[in-house]
């Protein structure tokens, strides 16, 4: 496992982050447009991970840098949501305080040869806020069901979510590093 090297996954990691500009701006004029551009970056999570598996080309920077994309993305859409008074302050500072938290905790881990993987509640989060993002960027509703309220609700059961798998993380963590 090489540190610094620039291949298919990491391009597509650093593709991740330079897609939020273009999504913040963009989103606020014309929300389908901006969910399209999120859903671009998203679909680029799967498939740097993917495709890093696949072809053996795990990197540690990689490793590194494909978290930290993912927390940007997110944040950049959570506050996004809530400048659009779309979504509370307190769920956004919940999630964000839990995904600075475990990049934290990963990054110290990594840098003692510690991989600590993802675990299921921590992908169970990342797809309901997925998820509850573009509900809550969605305008309107189809056959009474209320994009907003289903979006709401997920984006509720993604921070639940975030507690518990990040306290799960964080005792995991300390149980490796001692």
């Amino acid at each position: 496992m090489s540190t610094v090297k620039f291949n298919l996954p990491t391009i597509l990691t650093f593709s991740r982050i330079i897609l939020i500009p273009f999504f913040l701006f963009v989103t606020p004029i014309s929300p389908l447009v901006g969910i399209a551009i999120f859903l671009i970056a998203s679909a680029t999570d799967f498939l740097d991970g993917y495709l890093a598996r696949r072809s053996g080309q795990i990197t540690k920077f990689g490793m590194i840098l494909d978290p930290i994309a993912d927390k940007f993305l997110v944040i950049s859409a959570l506050f996004l949501l809530v400048d659009m008074s779309r979504l509370d302050v307190f769920i956004a500072v919940i999630i964000t305080v839990r995904e600075f938290l475990v990049t934290g905790l990963r990054a110290v881990a990594l840098s003692k040869d510690i991989v600590i993987p993802a675990e299921t509640g921590g992908k169970l989060k990342t797809a309901a806020q997925m998820i509850a993002i573009i509900l809550l960027l969605l305008p309107g509703s189809v056959v009474d069901i209320d994009f907003y309220d289903m979006g709401l609700v997920l984006m509720y059961i993604a921070m639940v979510l975030a507690i518990v798998s990040g306290v799960k993380y964080t005792v995991s963590f300390w149980k490796r590093i001692q």
